[in-house]
């Protein structure tokens, strides 16, 4: 087992910055020691930063989005379109939308997607939210903006099944997600054209 190098403290900083998704150890290593060679300019404005959002962050009650506001930015737009609604998997992909700027609709997070081998059953994700959303008479159409796995794929049939009641237009991104990826990792240009030819589910 390797030694520590520093004190405990910028140890604990090492080791909460590899929990984060894309850094590793050594990553984590080089991000704490940049921050600390950098305290006044970064390291401080960071952690007063991430005071700030601890406190003031809340889950919208509506979406699931995350925000300071409640409901959320995005909810209160009144210039988005309230007849569609597009289904993502989690705020990463809500995100990743907004970044493509191809969304003019308001948004509904899953919080997950069905999954056996991880014990995600339908009662784990946002779904009776959706389903009384679903039946606003405003609504018109469904996207299925759900990431192309199996789960994601499963998850999407699961979507349809318990919609159908409502007699809505389902549809789903188009085939230019590739297989297996997903959205956050996708670039702007090939979600805008995955959004404007989507096909019926």
């Amino acid at each position: 087992m390797p030694q520590a190098v520093a004190g405990p403290e910028i140890e604990r900083l090492i080791q909460l910055l590899a929990r984060m998704p894309g850094l590793g150890p050594r990553s984590a290593r080089r991000a704490a020691l940049q921050l600390i060679k950098k305290r006044e300019t970064l390291l401080a404005p960071l952690a007063d930063a991430m005071r700030v959002a601890s406190e003031r962050i809340v889950v919208c009650s509506a979406c699931g989005n995350v925000d300071t506001a409640e409901p959320c930015t995005i909810c209160r737009d009144e210039s988005r379109d309230p007849s569609t609604l597009v289904v993502v998997e989690d705020v990463s992909d809500l995100w990743a939308l907004e970044r493509s700027g191809a969304v003019t609709a308001r948004y509904h997070v899953l919080g997950g997607v069905l999954s056996a081998l991880d014990g995600v059953r339908p009662e784990h994700l946002n779904l009776d939210s959706l389903v009384a959303r679903a039946g606003d008479p405003a609504m018109r159409e469904i996207i299925l903006a759900l990431n192309a796995t199996v789960d994601g794929q499963t998850t999407a049939h699961y979507v349809t099944e318990s919609l159908k009641v409502h007699g809505l237009k389902i549809t789903r991104l188009a085939h230019g997600v590739p297989v297996g990826g997903e959205l956050d990792y996708l670039d702007e240009g090939t979600l805008t054209a995955a959004i404007r030819s989507r096909t019926p589910f």
